[in-house]
C-alpha cells in the first residue's frame, strides 16, 4: 500500500502522462485530417496506383521467402520473420519465435524464453520497438519481457543489426523492430481462427490456446481487428541453489569466546582433514582459495500463466502515395508460481566444520583452489520455504503513422504511446531447523545426508523440529511510459552536377520515458500487525501439511535423480489465508522508491548514394545522428534524526543530469552478379544506462554495513561496430550468407566501492542499539578501457530440390554463430571468464517438408554454455549448454482448415548449471515436453 504522498505523487504524474497521450492523438487526427483534404483535390486530377499486398497465405515457405526478401531489399545486415513463420511455429511465445534467427538466442526461465539475446550480448544491450515506439514490458530496466507477447498477434519481426542514421539509438547489439497486421497488408477480407490444446509431460494438465483475426478492406478504408488467448501450466522440478562459499565464513570469526571456538575448530579440522593449513585466517585472498557448499536445495515449481493480447488497426489508404494509419496493441500478463523449498544451509551462523569426508585440489590448482566437496556440518539450518510469485501485467501501445508521397517528397510522421503497469506479490514462508548433517556434490546438484552426529536428525521428515520464522510478503508496482513523436522528410533526386546522389533525407525525433517503481515488504511474525508470539513457538506440523508432488501436481519429485527426496509442506493457499490477518497490509518503503524521467532529443541527416563501379551497381546509406539526453531522477533519502536514528526525507529529492553524443552511420552493398551481393557497414551506436542504476535513491544493507546509491550522472555504454559479408540468393528463399563483424564496447556500468559514510548509528531489530559503525558507499560507474566482441555468421536456407529433384518439398534452414571476446570477467580472484551471458557458439537448424496439403518440421536450436554471474565476484557461474529439438506437423484438411500437431523440447532435455567446472554443479531442471493438437481456419 502506498503512502498519500507517493499516491499523490503517482496521480498528478500520470495525470500529465496521459493528457500528453490525448494531445498527441488529437494532433495526429488533426494532421490526417488536414493531409485528406490535400489528397482529396490531388484525387481529383490523377488516377488511383495499384496498391501493394504483402499477403502471406499460411504457408512456411512462403514465408521464409518473404524474410529473405525483406533481408535482401535492407540496406544493413538484417534478418526477418513474417506472417505464419511466427503464428504458425511450435512456440510457446515471441521470445521463442525469435530463436531461429541468426545471431539470437533466448534465455530461458523454467523451459519458457523470457527475454532476447542478439550475438548473445545481455538482453538489455537490444533496443526494441512495436510500430516505431520503444516498448515498456514493466521489467523495471530497459530489457524487454518478450513472454508477456502473444507471437500470434504479429505480423513481422525485424532484427537490424546495423543502424542507420533515421534507426532511434539503444541497441548495441542490435534492435528488435516489431510489425503488427494491417488491413492492407492482406488482399480484400481474412479470417483467421485457431484453437488448441498443449500438454505437460511433468504436470499432466492440459491448457487452451485460442487466436482470432479479422481483417477488411471497404475501398480506400481498411479495419482490422485481432485476439489471442492462453492459459499455460508447467512444473519443473529443480536441484538447485549449490554454489561456493569460502572458509573465511567461520575463519574470520573472533570477539567471543563462542565465535573464536567456530574459527579453531574449522581451521582445526582443514588442517587435519586436509592438510591445508591457514596462516592468515584474516586474509581473504588466503581464506576464499578454500570452498565448501554453501546451500542443497530441492525445489518443486508450478507455474501458471493466463495471457490475452488484442490488437486493432484502422487504415485510410486511397493510393500507393497516401496513408494514415492508427495501431493498437493491448494486453495482459497473469503469472502465478508456487514454489516449495527443502533446503541445507551449511553456512549457517552457529555451524562449523565438523569433518571433511572428500575434497578436491587437483581441478583449480592454477588458482590455489580447494573444494570441499563432502563434509559434516556442525549445526546445519535446514529451511523449508513455501513461495508464492504472483504478476500481472497490463500492457498498452498506440500509435498513428503518416505516408505522404508529393512533389517528389516522402513524408514519414509518427505519434505514439506505449506503456505498461506491473503489480507483484511475493511470499516466503520459511521454517527452519538447526542440526549436523552432511553435504555432498552429486552429478546432479547436491545431496543431504545424515551425519554420524548422534543429534543429526532427517531434514525431509522432522516437522516438530522445524520452527517458524516468519511469513514474508513483498509487494512491487512499476509503471513504465514511453511517448514518441517523429517526422521524416526524404527526397528523391536527379542531379546532373552529382548523378550518385540518389536521395536525401532529414528526420527528427523526441521522446518521452519515465519509469516509477514502488516496493515494500513486511514479516509476519503473529497473529497482528507487531505481535511476534508465532515465532520461536510454532512448529511445521503445526500447520496443515501436504506432500509435495500434491501442491505441484503430477508425478514423483525428479524420479532420475541418484537419491529421491519427498516432503510434506505448507501450501500457498493456505498460508496466505492463514497468516495474512484482518488489516493486513504492505506499505512502500522510501529507500525502494524511485522515479526516473528522461527526455532525448535527435536530429538526423543521411543520404543514399547509387553508382556502379565497372559493371558492379553499388548503394551507399551515410548519415549522422545528433542525440541529446536529459535525466530527471527522483528518490528518498536517508537522514540522520536528532536523536540518532536515521530516517528519510520527507519528500522525493531530484537531481539532473545530461549527454549528447552525435552518431555516424555508413551501410553499403555492392550487387557483385544478379545473385550475390558484398555488404558492409560500420556505426557508433550507444546503449543508455538502466533506470534503477541512474535512479536518485539510496538503499542500505544493515547486516553488510552498506549503501547502495543510484547515480543520475552514468554515461551511455558506447560501441563502435563494423561487419562484412556475402550474401548468395537462390530462388524460392534459398540463401547462403556469411558475415564477420567486430564490436568494440567501452563505459560498461560496473557497481564499485565510491565512499564511506562514517559514525552510523545502527539499531537493533527490537530498538536497541547495536553500535556505530562506518559505512561503505557502493554505486554503479562506467568502467574504464574497453574490451572487443567479434564473430561470425553463417546463414544456409535453401530447398533440398537444388540437389536433387527427388527431394522437392524438403529445404533447410539453418545458421551459425561463433563469438570471441577479449574481456575477462570481474573476479577477485583473478579467475579469467567471459563477459556474462556471452555464448561463444548458438546454431539453429531447420528440416522441413511442404507441399499442398502437409508440411513438417523438426527444428533444433543450441545455446553453448555461458557465464549467469560470479558468486560473491570471485567465482563464475555458468549456464550450461543447451539443445532442444521442437517439431510441427500440419495437415489440411479442406483448402481452408488445417490440423497441427506441435511438440516443444521432445526429448525432454534438462538444465544444468555448474561453479566453474561441471563436477560442481549448480542447478538439474527440468520442465518437461510439451504437446500441442491444434486446428487453423483461414478464409
Amino acid at each position: 500500500m502506498k503512502s498519500f504522498k507517493q499516491k499523490q505523487l503517482s496521480v498528478n504524474f500520470n495525470r500529465s502522462r496521459l493528457n500528453t497521450a490525448i494531445s498527441s492523438i488529437v494532433l495526429g487526427s488533426a494532421l490526417a485530417a488536414s493531409s485528406f483534404a490535400v489528397l482529396a483535390a490531388d484525387d481529383a486530377v490523377k488516377d488511383k496506383k495499384d496498391l501493394e499486398v504483402i499477403e502471406i497465405a499460411g504457408s512456411y515457405v512462403k514465408s521464409l521467402e518473404k524474410a529473405v526478401d525483406i533481408k535482401r531489399n535492407n540496406i544493413g545486415f538484417s534478418d526477418s520473420v513474417v506472417a505464419t513463420d511466427i503464428a504458425d511455429f511450435p512456440e510457446q511465445n515471441l521470445a521463442e519465435a525469435l530463436q531461429r534467427m541468426p545471431g539470437v538466442t533466448i534465455e530461458r526461465n523454467k523451459g519458457l524464453g523470457t527475454k532476447v539475446n542478439v550475438r548473445s550480448l545481455p538482453n538489455e544491450f537490444t533496443h526494441t520497438s512495436i510500430n516505431g515506439v520503444a516498448t515498456a514490458s514493466g521489467s523495471g530496466g530497459r530489457d524487454v519481457e518478450f513472454d508477456i507477447f502473444a507471437s500470434e498477434i504479429i505480423q513481422s519481426v525485424t532484427v537490424n543489426k546495423s543502424p542507420t542514421a533515421a534507426d532511434e539509438e539503444g541497441g548495441i547489439a542490435g534492435s528488435v523492430q516489431i510489425q503488427t497486421a494491417r488491413p492492407f497488408d492482406y488482399d480484400g477480407s481474412k479470417l483467421i481462427v485457431s484453437a488448441e490444446g498443449a500438454y505437460n509431460s511433468i504436470s499432466e494438465k492440459t491448457d487452451p490456446k485460442f487466436a482470432v483475426l479479422a481483417s477488411n478492406t471497404y475501398g480506400d478504408w481498411g479495419v482490422l481487428v485481432s485476439f489471442a488467448s492462453s492459459k499455460r501450466t508447467n512444473r519443473t522440478d529443480s536441484n538447485s541453489g549449490v554454489n561456493f562459499r569460502p572458509l573465511s565464513r567461520w575463519l574470520e570469526k573472533s570477539g567471543s569466546d563462542s565465535k573464536q571456538a567456530q574459527s579453531d575448530q574449522a581451521a582445526a579440522v582443514l588442517e587435519r582433514d586436509t592438510g591445508i593449513v591457514i596462516n592468515d585466517r584474516f586474509d581473504s585472498d588466503e581464506t576464499s582459495r578454500v570452498v565448501f557448499i554453501d546451500k542443497v536445495g530441492n525445489r518443486a515449481y508450478l507455474n501458471e500463466q493466463e495471457k490475452w493480447g488484442a490488437t486493432a488497426s484502422f487504415q485510410y489508404k486511397p493510393n500507393s502515395d497516401f496513408s494514415v494509419t492508427f495501431d493498437a496493441m493491448l494486453g495482459s500478463y497473469d503469472a502465478h508460481e508456487d514454489e516449495y523449498d527443502a533446503a541445507a544451509y551449511s553456512a549457517s551462523s552457529p555451524s562449523t566444520l565438523e569433518q571433511i569426508h572428500s575434497y578436491d585440489s587437483d581441478t583449480f590448482a592454477e588458482y590455489g583452489i580447494t573444494v570441499l566437496s563432502d563434509v559434516s556440518y556442525a549445526y546445519t539450518q535446514h529451511e523449508f520455504l513455501s513461495k508464492e510469485n504472483s504478476n500481472k501485467t497490463d500492457y498498452q501501445q498506440l500509435s498513428i503513422n503518416l505516408d505522404w508521397n508529393v512533389a517528389d517528397w516522402e513524408v514519414r510522421g509518427l505519434l505514439g504511446y506505449s506503456g505498461a503497469d506491473k503489480d507483484s506479490d511475493r511470499t516466503n514462508l520459511k521454517h527452519t531447523m538447526y542440526a549436523p548433517s552432511r553435504s555432498r556434490f552429486t552429478a546432479e546438484g547436491g545431496e543431504v545426508l545424515l551425519s554420524d552426529n548422534p543429534e543429526s536428525r532427517n531434514m525431509y521428515d522432522s516437522p516438530d523440529g522445524y520452527l517458524f520464522d516468519f511469513y514474508e510478503v513483498t509487494q512491487e508496482g512499476i509503471e513504465d511510459d514511453k511517448y514518441a513523436a517523429q517526422l521524416d522528410l526524404k527526397r528523391n533526386l536527379d542531379l546532373q552536377w552529382m548523378p550518385a546522389l540518389a536521395d536525401v533525407q532529414f528526420g527528427v525525433r523526441y521522446t518521452d520515458k519515465s519509469k516509477q517503481r514502488d516496493q515494500g515488504q513486511v514479516q509476519v511474525k503473529g497473529p497482528t500487525e507487531g505481535d511476534s508470539s508465532w515465532a520461536g513457538s510454532r512448529t511445521l506440523q503445526d500447520s496443515e501439511l501436504t506432500p509435495v508432488t500434491d501442491l505441484v501436481s503430477g508425478g514423483d519429485y525428479l524420479p532420475d535423480l541418484s537419491y529421491s527426496p519427498d516432503w510434506s509442506q505448507v501450501s500457498n493457499d493456505w498460508a496466505r489465508d492463514y497468516f495474512r490477518y484482518d488489516g493486513f497490509y504492505v506499505d512502500y518503503a522510501p529507500d525502494q522508491y524511485y522515479r526516473v524521467d528522461e527526455e532525448v532529443s535527435s536530429v538526423y541527416a543521411m543520404a543514399d548514394f547509387m553508382f556502379d563501379i565497372g559493371q558492379v551497381p553499388v548503394s551507399i546509406n551515410a548519415g549522422v545522428r545528433y542525440v541529446d539526453t536529459s535525466i530527471l531522477s527522483f528518490g528518498y533519502h536517508q537522514v540522520q534524526n536528532a536523536d540518532g536514528s536515521t530516517g528519510y526525507t520527507s519528500e522525493p529529492v531530484s537531481k539532473q543530469g545530461n549527454y549528447d553524443d552525435v552518431l555516424p552511420a555508413f551501410n553499403m552493398t555492392a550487387e557483385l552478379t544478379d545473385d550475390l551481393l558484398f555488404r558492409a557497414a560500420a556505426s557508433q551506436t550507444l546503449m543508455r544506462p538502466a533506470l534503477g542504476d541512474i535512479a536518485y535513491k539510496r538503499t542500505v544493507s544493515l547486516n553488510d554495513f552498506k549503501y547502495r546509491d543510484g547515480n543520475p550522472d552514468l554515461q551511455p555504454t558506447y560501441a563502435d561496430q563494423w561487419e562484412m559479408g556475402l550474401e548468395y540468393y537462390l530462388p524460392e528463399g534459398g540463401l547462403f550468407a556469411i558475415s564477420y563483424f567486430k564490436k568494440k564496447i567501452e563505459g560498461v556500468v560496473r557497481e564499485e566501492l565510491t565512499g564511506i559514510v562514517p559514525d552510523v548509528t545502527k539499531y537493533n531489530d527490537n530498538g536497541t542499539l547495536d553500535g556505530v559503525y562506518d559505512f561503505e558507499v557502493y554505486q554503479k560507474v562506467n568502467a574504464e578501457g574497453s574490451f572487443t566482441v567479434d564473430g561470425i555468421e553463417l546463414v544456409a536456407q535453401f530447398p533440398l530440390n537444388i540437389i536433387s529433384d527427388s527431394l522437392d518439398g524438403f529445404g533447410l534452414n539453418s545458421n551459425y554463430t561463433k563469438l570471441d571476446n577479449s574481456l575477462t570477467g570481474e573476479s577477485d580472484l583473478d579467475i579469467p571468464t567471459a563477459p556474462e551471458g556471452l555464448a561463444e557458439s548458438t546454431y539453429n537448424a531447420t528440416l522441413y517438408y511442404e507441399n499442398d496439403v502437409f508440411d513438417a518440421r523438426i527444428s533444433y536450436n543450441y545455446k553453448d554454455k555461458y557465464v549467469e554471474r560470479i558468486e560473491r565476484d570471485m567465482y563464475p557461474v555458468y549456464r550450461d549448454a543447451y539443445g532442444q529439438y521442437d517439431m510441427s506437423i500440419g495437415y489440411k484438411v479442406t483448402d481452408n482448415i488445417k490440423v497441427t500437431l506441435k511438440g516443444i523440447n521432445i526429448t525432454d532435455e534438462e538444465t544444468r548449471g555448474y561453479t566453474m567446472d561441471p563436477k560442481f554443479p549448480v542447478m538439474y531442471e527440468i520442465s518437461g515436453r510439451r504437446i500441442n493438437l491444434g486446428v487453423r481456419a483461414n478464409f
